[in-house]
């Protein structure tokens, strides 16, 4: 899925993005032609070596006795979300205690197939770039999509991390507004792993301002509460802030 670095670039008035509603990732198994929401996109761009890798972050779902008659959910019961990249899918299996399946990477055709990528862009795409804009558009109740770009000058990789908005809070008194949505493919820009999907973690993305963006990303988390200095669990947990650019894009106009 590796494609010329020219894709991703800004054409100025011409803003474009994933219409999440209307994107899925299908699967030709004739076992299980399973089908996957895309509920985000992260896009990594090679500086030097001018390729761009997307990266596709499926929605949710309970482990399941696929086809039975019945006890269709699992017990002991886990998440599971998919993300697809470069031939592979890395799979996040949360459980509600530790265990070493929380994260793996497994070849697309040992799956479900070939994966086949229904992808459909908006119609209309409306570029957000004042504060009345983002209002009007957050109270006519049209579909918002953000996109956080985010670059690491010493390893040369750069990313754009692209998810419908679900929660979009606006301050009438200050005019203010804050996008808190997730989850994301968050990427770790730090350092080049032999492939890119290894640079992965799921993640929240809050941001106010067009210049930083913060995330609070899933990881081993002590459980204070438990009285057991040494009981973790996955948990979205220390958060931090970036230099990042962001921007806003209606799907439709206010207007």
């Amino acid at each position: 899925m590796a494609e010329n670095a020219d894709a991703t670039k800004d054409t100025p008035g011409s803003p474009t993005c994933l219409d999440y509603a209307l994107s899925f990732i299908c699967n030709p198994s004739p076992a299980n032609a399973v089908r996957f929401w895309v509920e985000s996109r992260t896009t990594l761009i090679d500086m030097a070596a001018g390729t761009t890798t997307h990266f596709y972050q499926c929605g949710s779902c309970k482990s399941e006795n696929t086809f039975a008659a019945e006890n269709l959910f699992q017990s002991p019961n886990y998440d599971f979300l998919p993300i697809l990249g470069e031939g592979d899918w890395l799979i996040f299996r949360r459980l509600a205690g530790l265990s070493d399946r929380y994260r793996a990477v497994t070849k697309t055709e040992s799956l479900w197939g070939e994966p086949m990528l229904r992808l459909r862009e908006p119609r209309q795409v409306t570029l957000l770039d004042t504060w009345e804009k983002i209002h009007d558009a957050t109270a006519a109740g049209i579909p918002i999509v953000s996109q956080t770009e985010l670059t690491n000058a010493d390893t040369g990789l750069r990313a754009v991390i692209e998810c419908p908005v679900k929660t979009m809070n606006v301050s009438l008194n200050n005019r203010q507004y804050q996008v808190d949505t997730g989850p994301v493919a968050f990427p770790d820009l730090s350092k080049r792993p032999d492939r890119l999907i290894d640079c992965l973690s799921l993640a929240f993305v809050a941001f106010n301002a067009p210049h930083f963006a913060d995330f609070v990303v899933e990881q081993l988390t002590p459980i204070a509460q438990a009285g057991d200095p040494g009981c973790e669990t996955y948990h979205y947990s220390g958060p931090f802030s970036l230099p990042a650019r962001n921007r806003l894009l209606a799907l439709g106009s206010p207007e």
